[in-house]
């Protein structure tokens, strides 16, 4: 079986299919990424066969903040998600979500000349890439999303549709039609290859969720579980890691990406106040991916700040990790059975997944705008000192060792496969 994957340009999104792709390959299938030229490395780095689609100039500013998490901000935008808000709210958040998907638009032509070149049986693509499902209709592949997070497009379409087909109140007049932007997203890589327009070429055929059955949206996709088995990159392992901590170790990690960056900025407060705050509870600390301290300064006592260093290295020797919510820190800490502390920086779901981790017992929760020193160290002295979350994360970890994972995944692709292509 040759399967393509499609994936978003970002160390996150390449980072999460991973160990499919890996379970693929092992299992004798052939596998190949389509990313943006200046990715490619990505998946190299990473063992995979890269094909490159779209040019240089084509989500540039994205594939730039790979290297450089200070052009983060720039792509925040309005992404994350609150289902509480109201429909006008929801449908210029719709819009919004739209609008961004038609970025990947003018790579249609390239991954349609990559599937008639290399007839993948099965394409497997990032939720932001929809062009990757017009290829597989072209071609008659097998498609499905991978999800890398909770499945915002589904839930917002749902949520479209269903205020589209509300009938309205008696003794009132009809409200006036809103427009379907899915048309204006669609159209143009559709006619051009006389093709209908169906859901599934949206939302796939079926969708791979990693994330636990709990923190899904309720929405119509047919999804098919897989448990997260955490990728982080690979590194030298550094001969401290081995010691014994000889104090409480705690991970301060900022996400593969750098978003959690955004923190120091969204709560004013510094790094070094955060650093010094976990170190006066007697604990030490790692920082990754961290902003630095002021130029000429020595890091404390007690602080160790590394550029980039695996979780699945540093996770196993912690008693604690503080993250923004992403979902590949959440996921590791969540296999690596460490209670977590989660100040999240909205992007996509962090605030959901803060409150999940609170709810299941295996962290504490604290929103940007309420970040004080106080209310950060007594969270984290919570999690140090109280077996409760260690309970807790034990728990959630044991959950989800019931999730089949990505080898076992491999013989249900497969048959999903036969079952689709044409």
């Amino acid at each position: 079986m040759r399967v393509l994957f499609c994936v978003f340009p970002h160390t996150s999104h390449l980072h999460a299919v991973v160990p499919l792709a890996w379970a693929l390959q092992n299992a004798g299938h052939e596998v190949r990424v389509a990313l943006h030229p200046d990715a490619l490395n990505l998946a190299t780095d990473a063992g995979l066969s890269a094909v490159a689609i779209g040019t240089r100039e084509h989500l540039g500013e994205i594939v730039a903040a790979n290297p450089d998490p200070a052009k983060l901000p720039k792509l925040t935008g309005s992404m994350a998600l609150d289902p509480a808000a109201g429909p006008g709210r929801l449908q210029a958040q719709w819009l919004h979500y739209t609008a961004m998907l038609a970025q990947y638009r003018p790579v249609v032509d390239d991954l349609v000349a990559l599937a008639r070149r290399w007839r993948p049986d099965l394409v497997l693509w990032d939720p932001l890439c929809v062009p990757a499902a017009v290829a597989a209709e072209v071609t008659g592949a097998a498609h499905a999303r991978f999800l890398w997070g909770q499945d915002n497009i589904a839930w917002l379409r749902a949520k479209q549709l269903e205020a589209a087909a509300a009938a309205p109140a008696p003794g009132t007049a009809a409200p006036r039609p809103r427009r379907d932007p899915v048309r204006s997203l669609m159209r143009p890589m559709l006619e051009a290859y006389g093709l209908d327009y169906r859901e599934e070429l949206l939302l796939g055929q079926w969708t791979v969720d990693p994330s636990p059955e709990a923190m899904r949206l309720p929405a119509a996709p047919v999804y098919v579980p897989m448990r997260w088995v955490p990728y982080n990159g690979g590194s030298p392992v550094p001969a401290w890691l081995d010691e014994p901590p000889r104090r409480p170790r705690v991970a301060l990690t900022l996400g593969v990406g750098g978003r959690g960056r955004q923190l120091f900025e969204e709560a004013g407060v510094t790094f070094a106040e955060v650093v010094a705050a976990i170190t006066g509870l007697g604990a030490e600390v790692v920082a990754t991916g961290h902003p630095g301290l002021p130029p000429g300064a020595e890091a404390p006592e007690g602080v160790r700040l590394v550029d980039y260093l695996p979780l699945n290295q540093l996770l196993p020797t912690c008693s604690a990790v503080i993250h923004h919510g992403g979902a590949g820190s959440f996921a590791a800490a969540v296999a690596h059975r460490v209670p977590q502390l989660v100040t999240p920086v909205p992007f996509w779901s962090e605030s959901e997944t803060a409150r999940y981790v609170e709810e299941r017992g295996a962290g504490l929760a604290l929103e940007t705008d309420q970040f004080t020193l106080d209310a950060f160290s007594a969270r984290l002295r919570r999690l140090l000192t109280e077996d409760a979350f260690r309970d807790g994360a034990l728990m959630l970890a044991k959950e989800t060792q019931g999730v089949p994972g990505p080898a076992e995944l491999v013989p249900v692709l497969a048959e999903l496969t036969v079952r689709h292509r044409r």
